[in-house]
């Protein structure tokens, strides 16, 4: 890994930023992965008609 000559090991650039709590809620939500499959679904389903 090539360093920048600012960056330091273990700084806080080095970790991924911590998801809120909405964001986890909706991640774990099964109605709302319900919907969003559906959403998905639907327009899987236009990109296909308008193909054909």
């Amino acid at each position: 890994m090539i360093m920048n000559k600012n960056t330091k090991p273990y700084e806080q650039a080095y970790y991924p930023p911590k998801p809120s709590r909405f964001v986890r809620f909706m991640r774990t939500c099964i109605l709302w992965q319900i919907v969003r499959f559906i959403v998905i679904n639907i327009k899987m389903i236009l990109v296909v008609r308008k193909s054909h």
